[in-house]
């Protein structure tokens, strides 16, 4: 007989208490690129359908050697979901046995976007970002804006958030969140106010149709650093030839994608280019450079997997028998 098996369920409360800190959600992430150039872990381009009625549906797939996983994310985003009382934003992790295909655990994918997001970013950061930025920006003041935060904030010594807004209780939550950390906050009547000041800058504008550009490159200050996490939505692409430097997530899965990011004759490279020594970073202390990504398939492998060791290691979470 087959012996019976157990899948582990952690919920977002269950991955929030696991411990995961910006360090080690980093190297996660770094762990997997270089295991990525030694032939060990593999992802695919992202696919999304766009049914036309403003939802978006997304989904990930990865697989690693080393932690012997496989994960897959499935997402939706539903414009009208703040009319039903739930996040505009859902997603479910699935991970498998990398070897075998048996299941091993399914796990919420708000909590792991948002971490792997702010955690690719910061990434990035480490390499084109300036060492003494003090102040923050965001544009969109929602879960990515508040995960940024904390991330930042372990990197940087910050002192002053600058955000700009449209929803009363996310600007709330966010100048709430930067006081915690013993930050000022100020807000600013537009988001060109925010890229005026900002040394580091997180745009993270929900996605939709109707998005009209309004952000411009050239407000930001030299030696300032963007994280655009929303498609790039908000910005004036043609103000990205203002910027000294400029990295995407993936150049496969961009040369894959019909709709490009940036103009390609932009783009310096990709963030395992940064993280593998082949791609240079900032070069001068006044250099204005941005980290533009649709989402990568390796962070939600990454922090899946080291979710998925905290918790067996812990004993989080649900167990249900398969």
């Amino acid at each position: 007989m087959t012996e019976p098996r157990e899948i582990l369920y952690l919920s977002e409360d269950d991955l929030a208490g696991l411990g995961i800190s910006t360090a080690d959600a980093t190297r996660a992430i770094e762990d997997m690129f270089h295991g990525r150039a030694a032939g060990k872990v593999w992802w695919a381009p992202k696919a999304s359908v766009m049914p036309g009625d403003g939802r978006f549906m997304m989904a990930t797939l990865a697989v690693a050697d080393e932690p012997p996983v496989m994960t897959v994310k499935s997402l939706l985003l539903a414009p009208d979901n703040g009319e039903r009382g739930l996040p505009r934003l859902n997603s479910v992790i699935n991970v498998m046995d990398g070897v075998t295909g048996l299941p091993l655990a399914t796990m919420d994918g708000n909590w792991i976007t948002a971490v792997r997001t702010a955690a690719l970013s910061a990434v990035a950061a480490k390499h084109l970002a300036c060492e003494d930025a003090a102040v923050a920006g965001f544009v969109g003041c929602g879960v990515q804006a508040r995960s940024h935060l904390q991330a930042f904030a372990s990197m940087f010594p910050l002192r002053e958030i600058r955000l700009f807004g449209r929803g009363r209780a996310n600007i709330d939550a966010l100048c709430a969140a930067a006081g915690e950390l013993g930050l000022s906050s100020v807000i600013c009547e537009d988001g060109g106010a925010v890229l005026d000041e900002a040394d580091l800058i997180t745009t993270s504008v929900t996605f939709s149709d109707g998005v009209e550009p309004f952000l411009d490159a050239t407000r930001m200050k030299p030696g300032s650093f963007a994280a655009i996490t929303d498609l790039a939505a908000p910005w004036f692409r043609d103000s990205f030839a203002s910027l000294d430097r400029m990295i995407i997530d993936d150049l496969d899965q961009e040369a894959a994608m019909e709709a490009k990011l940036a103009d390609p004759s932009l783009v310096h490279g990709d963030l395992s280019g940064l993280v593998l020594g082949k791609v240079q970073g900032r070069v001068a202390a006044t250099d204005r450079a941005a980290f533009v990504f649709r989402g990568h398939a390796i962070g939600d492998l990454a922090l899946s997997a080291l979710a998925y060791q905290r918790a067996v290691g812990s004993g989080k979470g649900a167990r249900i028998k398969a």
